[in-house]
């Protein structure tokens, strides 16, 4: 008797769509969320070489929570290499400015820093609002 193990092809996965409201959710929890399944890892079929992930679209990005001080203690610090190209934006203000980039910074810090991380961002979509142009591929709301 031979027992081979299964591996899942690139041709074999099916993708789906889902679809997360972040009204009143913690950020952190829910990016914790969306990652798992952009990764795939609530698949039986999950491969850490494959992106076998699920495309996620997430509304009301603008309504999300956070706990404690972090509106005003949290920094996203960048530079641009240049003499005084130091610049820092508190959470707060980059919610009022750009509420999608909190939630797609909070997710690409969860998933791998290599190519398949960035493949697997990709198939995440973020909108402020509640209306959303995915329709036609009929998500169903992630559990």
């Amino acid at each position: 008797m031979s027992v081979k193990t299964y591996s899942v092809r690139e041709g074999e996965i099916v993708r789906s769509w889902f679809v997360v409201d972040a009204t009143d959710q913690t950020l952190g929890r829910l990016a914790s969320k969306i990652a798992r399944v952009l990764e795939g890892k609530h698949k039986p079929t999950w491969a850490p070489n494959l992106d076998s992930g699920d495309h996620v679209v997430v509304l009301n990005a603008g309504r999300i929570r956070v706990t404690s001080d972090k509106l005003e203690s949290k920094l996203y610090i960048r530079h641009s290499g240049h003499p005084q190209g130091y610049k820092e934006e508190t959470l707060g203000h980059l919610l009022a400015r750009r509420p999608e980039e909190v939630i797609r910074r909070a997710v690409k810090g969860m998933l791998p820093r290599n190519r398949l991380g960035a493949q697997q961002l990709r198939k995440l979509k973020v909108y402020a609002g509640a209306d959303h142009p995915h329709v036609a591929q009929r998500p169903e709301p992630l559990a």
